[in-house]
């Protein structure tokens, strides 16, 4: 028989273990369920150091800060002109990242070709081949080269502002892409020479080298089929930077694309894309270090990818040494993924607005990472790509606002002395001072 004192015990709250949450919990019941792990869009979910973890520190007295619109902040920047004849020259430090046909509609390429040009600067084809749309509707267009082939051929090669070489992404490096059998249309099984509404896997390699000097040898081919005049970038994932920039200069690459782990991607394991490769801000600074200790930073171009999403963060990379960054999520969002005026609909698909993740189904209500007819319509390529022109103008603006007001006249004349860290870890990874300090953890011995 229960004792009547049992009522005066105090009842202990539920406390749920961090270590398995619920949404570890979800995670092991779907994977009992089904067998197969977990595919999705999109970049990393959990919080890693970032830009949000750097601060700039204004000019008072000891700098002195430029006048608000009255004094000139120039923005532009060459990418590749290395070994190019015809290097890219962009009016803003900020492109668009490859996304290609078949992750995304028609309308959503043809949006991005608009608001890139509007803005003067470029966007890239991703995965899959040149779409007429995109290439109609683009001032300066990169094309990549992945290891899948998908759609390649030289007249495109030719046709192209630049070539970029992917050889490693920031959601997987080391791992390839997924391109699920229901977004595999007519139209994309034609460009990829796949059969129609088969699932594709990208490779993770390219099949024709096994090392940098094959790649530099697969580069001199390149040059050779577009006359040295295109640019060529190398595309890889933040996993070595130091070693991977290198051996990229080595190879003979114009401009280096590094991605860091905050990247997105259209469908990969989930497992890869939270834990393979590291923070963009700890990619920034080794990368940088490795083109001056080649004599080669600022001739060989640094572009950096990988959770870009205000003016402010466009200023940290630059401030850390890179030339340009490249957004692709926020471009998404920009010409209206993940809205909240959907989010009806985005509760019929089980999830969201800001959560939605699943582009790999081709459900996508805004019309964007879809093959579905009727749902790539709803996307107007005209009003998408004003919204991403407005975005990508207040991206410059934000970066040159924080320039001026740390005395500098270009956007490319800000340095890791205008920075510092909220925390430790950040003033690690980027290599600069702890807030109210001079300390830069792991320099001068300590």
């Amino acid at each position: 028989m229960k004792d009547s004192s049992d009522k005066h015990i105090p009842q202990t709250v539920p406390r749920q273990s961090w270590t398995f949450s619920n949404e570890v919990n979800s995670e092991i019941r779907r994977a009992a369920a089904t067998g197969i792990y977990d595919i999705r869009g999109g970049g990393a979910k959990r919080r890693v150091p970032h830009f949000d973890d750097l601060l700039f520190l204004g000019a008072s007295i000891s700098r002195y800060p430029l006048e608000g619109y009255r004094e000139k902040c120039d923005t532009r920047v060459t990418l590749g002109g290395r070994f190019a004849s015809k290097p890219i020259e962009l009016d803003i430090p900020i492109t668009i990242a490859g996304m290609s046909f078949g992750s995304l509609s028609g309308p959503a390429k043809e949006a991005l070709g608009r608001g890139a040009s509007a803005a003067g600067t470029s966007t890239t084809t991703g995965d899959g081949g040149m779409t007429e749309e995109e290439r109609g509707h683009s001032t300066k267009l990169v094309y990549q080269y992945l290891p899948s082939r998908y759609g390649m051929n030289p007249d495109d090669l030719r046709r192209a502002d630049a070539i970029e070489i992917v050889v490693g992404q920031g959601a997987k490096p080391g791992g390839g892409g997924m391109l699920l059998g229901q977004k595999i249309s007519d139209r994309v099984a034609a460009m990829r020479n796949l059969p129609k509404g088969i699932d594709q896997r990208s490779a993770c390699r390219h099949p024709d080298w096994t090392g940098p000097d094959d790649l530099e040898i697969k580069i001199l081919e390149i040059r050779e089929i577009t006359g040295w005049e295109k640019p060529i970038y190398v595309k890889i994932g933040g996993a070595r930077p130091y070693f991977d920039t290198t051996l990229a200069i080595k190879a003979g690459a114009d401009v280096v694309v590094l991605d860091g782990m905050q990247g997105g991607t259209a469908a990969t394991q989930d497992v890869f894309i939270e834990h393979v490769g590291q923070p963009t801000l700890a990619c920034i600074r080794p990368a940088v270090q490795a083109l001056q200790d080649l004599g080669m930073h600022r001739t060989v171009q640094l572009v950096i990818s990988g959770g870009i999403r205000t003016g402010a963060d466009v200023a940290k990379a630059l401030a850390l040494g890179a030339d340009a960054v490249s957004i692709g999520t926020a471009a998404l969002i920009a010409l209206g993924d993940n809205d909240p005026h959907l989010e009806a609909e985005y509760n019929k698909l089980g999830t969201t607005a800001g959560a939605y993740d699943d582009w790999h189904e081709g459900r996508d209500p805004a019309g964007i990472t879809t093959q579905d007819p009727e749902l790539a319509a709803r996307l107007d390529p005209v009003a998408a790509g004003r919204r991403l022109s407005n975005y990508l103008k207040v991206l410059t603006l934000e970066a040159q606002t924080i320039a001026r007001a740390c005395g500098k006249n270009h956007l490319h004349n800000l340095e890791p002395e205008d920075l510092c860290a909220l925390t430790l870890e950040a003033a690690a990874m980027a290599g600069v001072p702890l807030a109210g300090t001079s300390w830069i953890p792991g320099k001068n011995g300590f």
